[in-house]
């Protein structure tokens, strides 16, 4: 006699349940060994390690390698009829520095007022282990899993998945799957469950100002010799006007606008505004003036100058006139734009207003989006609201950016965030953290999600 589907779900949830402690020290253990793959230390390692966990739990696991880092794919096949779905996370971390800024060894993670702390335990050791956890409380209740299951995991993502791309355009066939879902990033700031059906793109770029041969006497070549600073600070002006709007020529006219069924779900989300910009020590929300807050994380494009640099910078004054400068700027993309479309306006727009400074790109990633009618969506919100007891947040989009354009730009498959991680977990920062609580939820969440899929 067949066990009644929740009763198949609860056997599941108890066994989480019980084995607490175990995944706590399990994952401790897992985000202990460093795998930073900006330094390409422990990564090697980190792959074979997970080769081993997901052999040992039965999947078909391989490492592929890639002109960089490898990836790891696990496969677990159940029956042909049922669906598939695509766990994608990154095993590879951030570095940890400035180290004098941790409170314990980034490499030492260490349970403290109920927060795991460790570099990469949210950003995504600590996320993508509780979708393993989920699946090893599945098999060892029920002896298989409900659906067909593929699990990704990337060692680069951390530094902007240059070659993720390629590898899925070659690996098309083998990872075919329904839809693709991403435990990564931010729970809202209720800690409340989170369904995003999109992320912006991004553009990142240098501008690079050089008026002479060398730094010059202010004074004595002051007003002869251009200051490179000012080229640069009048070309980062043109790109936008008083009212806050960016206004490089071109750059928002392939953008395709939110439907209404987005404008809406951006409209209903929660919000303390005070309380928001109280945390954020800010007297007022950057311009233009006139948008409300969750369209500005996920509608619209942004111009961010991430560093400005030359001249002199030490204590005391130096009457120096600079000869070079550079600015290092990043472009967040929405649905329509590309890398490719951004640079060639921004080249444009350099050329008009300061044919000297030379445009350097530094790489991009396309945005992704699903629409909000797709039938998944409604799958994975129920999974969400049987683990948790509350239906979820749905956000149209986050303001970051993940490689979801590869799922669906190039596998052509719909592709969701659902995160499991707190809002402050301290991403790329000292003293990331991920609650225990919530990684504890996201296992039941992932296990919530399976068991949903085994009933479609």
């Amino acid at each position: 006699m067949t066990a009644d589907p929740a009763d198949r779900l609860t056997s599941v949830f108890d066994h989480i349940a019980a084995r607490h402690d175990e995944y706590l020290a399990r994952v401790i253990d897992y985000a202990r060994h460093p795998s930073i793959s900006a330094h390409d230390i422990g990564i090697r390692e980190a792959a074979e390690r997970l080769v081993r966990m997901l052999a040992g739990l039965g999947l078909d696991v391989e490492t592929v390698e890639s002109a960089g880092h490898p990836f790891v794919v696990g496969r677990y096949t159940v029956d042909p009829a049922k669906p598939t779905v695509l766990l994608y996370g990154h095993y590879d971390v951030q570095p940890a520095d400035p180290l004098d800024l941790w409170d314990s060894p980034p490499f030492e993670p260490t349970i403290r007022d109920g927060r795991i702390y460790g570099r990469g335990i949210a950003d995504n050791k600590g996320q993508h282990f509780a979708q393993i956890m989920a699946i090893e409380a599945h098999l060892a209740v029920h002896g298989t899993l409900p659906c067909n299951l593929i699990l990704l995991l990337e060692g680069e993502e951390e530094i902007g998945s240059p070659r993720i791309a390629e590898f899925i355009a070659a690996h098309r066939d083998r990872l075919r799957a329904d839809f693709v879902v991403t435990a990564d990033g931010p729970l809202h700031e209720s800690g409340r469950g989170t369904l995003t059906h999109g992320v912006r793109g991004m553009f990142a770029f240098e501008l690079r100002a050089r008026t002479a041969v060398r730094d010059t006497h202010s004074g004595n070549y002051g007003g002869v010799v251009p200051n490179a600073v000012w080229t640069l600070v009048h070309l980062l002006a043109s790109m936008k006007d008083e009212g806050g709007r960016i206004t490089i020529e071109g750059l928002h006219d392939p953008i395709v606008p939110p439907s209404g069924a987005e404008i809406a779900a951006a409209r209903a989300l929660p919000l303390d505004l005070p309380a928001y910009m109280e945390k954020m020590g800010i007297a007022q929300l950057d311009a233009p003036d006139d948008r409300p807050f969750w369209d500005r994380l996920m509608f619209h494009p942004t111009l961010t100058i991430n560093g400005l640099h030359g001249g002199y910078g030490g204590p005391g004054s130096k009457s120096v006139l600079p000869c070079e400068a550079v600015a290092k700027c990043d472009i967040r993309l929405v649905e329509g734009m590309t890398p490719d479309q951004v640079l060639a306006c921004l080249r444009a727009h350099v050329e008009r207003h300061a044919p000297g400074v030379e445009v350097i790109p530094q790489g991009g990633m396309l945005p992704s989006k699903t629409p909000f009618d797709d039938p998944w969506g409604e799958v994975l919100r129920e999974a969400i609201t049987a683990a948790r007891g509350e239906a979820p947040l749905v956000f149209p989009s986050m303001g970051g950016s993940l490689p979801d354009y590869v799922f669906t730009k190039i596998l052509g498959v719909p592709a969701y965030v659902m995160p499991y991680a707190n809002a402050d977990s301290a991403n790329h920062a000292p003293n990331e953290n991920l609650r225990v609580d919530l990684f504890l939820q996201g296992i039941r969440t992932g296990a919530a999600l399976l068991d949903r899929l085994g009933r479609v």
